[in-house]
């Protein structure tokens, strides 16, 4: 099977500030507001943000610009386009059947709190806990990785790029910094490899039903 790598050598030093304006105008509008780009120089990551908690306000990416300019242009969108899809798509607060446990688990327990109930607080302090748990555990899904890689070819389409070419690139992005920052790809950066092989016309052969859920 071909590998593609496409990492830009180059001479002069990127400008961190020029770099963040211009990643800003290929963002949407909705992530710049709910995100933040920030230059983070020491870090052994290219690009890197934490899972965002749902009393955290703030959602910043972290970028070691010194890594990031051996990437193309064309990868360097992709990736922050994917990088903000993952992080605005994490919903911790929507309808559903685990959020609505959740809730009922918390008022729950303020109800049992209140009336002195220590077998109830505990019941439903379990019950919470248990959604939450599920709640965790969706938003950490091999489906919500693909998802948000095919939000960033949809914002991508919008900026100019043909899908299937802009699966090739974030294919090579995410190849490219693997091989930046000296690891193997990892099992879900695995999966969404062939996944972006097969929406770029590289490959057949998609991800199974099956492995999305897991």
């Amino acid at each position: 099977m071909r590998q593609f790598t496409e990492v830009t050598l180059c001479h002069n030093s990127m400008n961190p500030d020029f770099e963040i304006r211009r990643l800003l105008d290929v963002m949407p509008a909705s992530a710049r507001m709910a995100t933040k780009l920030v230059s983070k120089p020491e870090q052994p990551i290219v690009v890197h943000c934490t899972f965002p908690l749902p009393w955290v306000r703030d959602r910043p990416i972290w970028i070691n610009f010194d890594l990031w300019e051996r990437l193309s242009r064309p990868q360097r969108d992709l990736l922050i386009l994917r990088t903000v899809s993952w992080l605005t798509g994490v919903k911790w607060f929507r309808p559903s059947l685990y959020q609505g446990v959740l809730l009922a688990g918390v008022v729950g327990g303020i109800v049992e709190l209140v009336q002195g109930d220590p077998v109830g607080m505990i019941a439903a302090g379990g019950l919470a806990a248990i959604a939450g748990t599920q709640i965790w555990r969706s938003n950490r899904s091999t489906q919500t990785e693909l998802d948000a890689d095919d939000a960033a070819l949809r914002v991508a389409q919008r900026r100019g790029y043909e899908e299937p070419e802009a699966a090739r690139h974030l294919l090579t992005g995410v190849e490219a910094v693997a091989e930046i920052e000296r690891r193997s790809l990892t099992f879900t950066e695995l999966l969404r490899s062939q996944n972006l092989r097969a929406i770029a016309g590289l490959s057949p052969v998609g991800i199974p039903d099956r492995a999305r859920q897991n």
